[in-house]
């Protein structure tokens, strides 16, 4: 039997309960306390504008900085210093919007997969929709990150729109684009596995860059593993962790870790490279 470490041991025990540990951190996010903590950057996907956030966004923040052309000391810092720790582990045990993709998935349909390589249109969000254009465009942009992000439209538009007609109120209703965004993600997150957090997620795309440096990390024993691709067939995002199992693509939502030889496993920057196992030789005596 292959020993694991006392890390992938706990790794082994919470896996199968990563749905509640997602739970868990939602109330962190939601507030129930009634807290209102925006001058607090928080480092996961969440709209602040949704009645019930706790934190700021750090997405947001960067982008309403960059529109008034002020570096975001604090947002770039929390989320660097996360992702320095975590790398994406982060979407896949913390984010309130990775929890809303997963439990969407869950609906028994048919599901398509997306290939790996669409991972990089997160990078053109980042630096197209977070920086570039609100820095030359400003906020009243159409494509300025906050006006497309459905985090926000499922957050707060669709609240607001429940709260007037319970109150009796005039409905406003959102624009085309936010209702066209609002279906969209509603519809890909039931026929596809994290749509959001796979293609267009600029957090994830920080976190997933962040895979390859961060303190906590994916490591494979190559001496261990039998080149079996059970990994693979694990990996719901489409991933090959037996080939690199830090991709920025990866969520680290640890169900690889489940393969049958114990290849791969959670690892720390502190931990030594890993050293083959002494393997017993056993031979037949044949006459």
């Amino acid at each position: 039997m292959v020993k694991k470490t006392k890390l992938n041991r706990f790794v082994a025990r919470i896996l199968p309960w990563r749905i509640w540990v997602q739970v868990g951190f939602l109330f962190a996010w939601l507030g129930p306390f009634g807290l209102r903590l925006h001058n607090v950057c928080g480092p996961v996907f969440h709209c602040y504008a949704c009645p019930l956030s706790t934190f700021a966004c750090p997405i947001g923040i960067m982008a309403q900085f960059s529109a008034i052309h002020v570096f975001p000391f604090l947002a770039i810092g929390t989320v660097l210093a996360v992702g320095a720790l975590f790398g994406a582990l982060i979407c896949g045990w913390v984010c309130p919007f990775g929890l809303l993709q997963d439990l969407g998935a869950k609906v028994p349909i048919k599901k398509f997969s997306l290939p790996l390589w669409t991972g990089y249109f997160r990078y053109v969000v980042l630096i197209g929709a977070v920086f570039v254009i609100p820095y030359l465009f400003g906020e009243g942009h159409p494509l300025f990150v906050c006006r497309i992000c459905p985090a926000g439209a499922l957050e707060k538009a669709v609240p607001d729109v429940i709260t007037q007609a319970v109150t009796g109120k005039e409905i406003i209703w959102p624009n085309a684009v936010k209702i066209s965004i609002v279906v969209a993600m509603i519809v890909a997150m039931f026929i596809t596995i994290r749509p959001w957090c796979r293609v267009l997620c600029p957090l994830g795309a920080i976190f997933g860059f962040l895979n390859r440096f961060s303190v906590l990390s994916m490591r494979l024993e190559d001496h261990k593993c039998t080149a079996c691709k059970r990994c693979r067939t694990l990996c719901a995002y489409g991933g090959a962790p037996d080939n690199d199992p830090n991709h920025h693509g990866c969520i680290r939502c640890l169900e690889c870790t489940r393969c049958g030889p114990g290849a791969l496993g959670v690892s720390t920057v502190f931990e030594g490279p890993a050293a083959p196992e002494r393997v017993e030789e056993q031979q037949e005596v044949t006459n």
